[in-house]
């Protein structure tokens, strides 16, 4: 399983549109809120019912920890340090971490990027201390996957459906999703 984090403000395409391509490749996905309740609303107004709330999603259990952007949400994730240090315990024992948009920022202010090949949206490279800054749409660097904004959400979550699944998994959602 994996965990894909809510804070109020965040991308809504990037948290759900990441979450269907994933469930597409057959990889369970648990939304979970940073807030105080499972109701998170996005950027854009849309409330969307989280799974869990973090304190009882184990987040050291999940498989892989997922950051939409978004402002205020991208702001919201970095306040919340349980969250944080997790994040950052995790990507040190080389475990997996993905995130997008304004979220790589959360990699980058905690120098986990140096020495990487990162992307992110536009203006928020310079948060990525230490990383090269690719531009590319999405950025897999060993546990590492970043992504570059809401029009790059779909080779996100499809590199993130290869590092957990494969290639032939992901190959055969985006064949189905009409991507190819």
């Amino acid at each position: 399983m994996v965990h894909l984090y809510l804070a109020e403000g965040f991308e809504e395409t990037e948290a759900l549109g990441t979450a269907d391509v994933l469930r597409r490749g057959g990889i369970e996905v648990c939304l979970v809120s940073v807030g105080d309740g499972l109701l998170v609303r996005g950027s854009h107004g849309i409330g969307v019912m989280a799974d869990a709330l973090f304190d009882a999603a184990e987040a050291e259990a999940s498989e892989m920890m997922i950051f939409p952007g978004g402002l205020p949400g991208t702001v919201n994730l970095g306040e919340h340090e349980g969250l944080m240090n997790v994040m950052e315990s995790r990507v040190r024992a080389g475990k997996a971490v993905a995130a997008i948009c304004a979220a790589p920022s959360l990699l980058g202010r905690r120098h986990l990027l140096e020495g990487r090949k990162a992307t992110c949206y536009p203006g928020f490279d310079e948060y990525l201390l230490g990383a090269t800054y690719t531009g590319n749409y999405a950025e897999v660097d060993g546990n590492l996957i970043t992504g570059k904004g809401p029009g790059a959400v779909f080779d996100f979550a499809l590199a993130i459906v290869e590092h957990l699944k494969g290639a032939a998994v992901a190959a055969e959602v985006k064949g189905g999703m009409l991507l190819a």
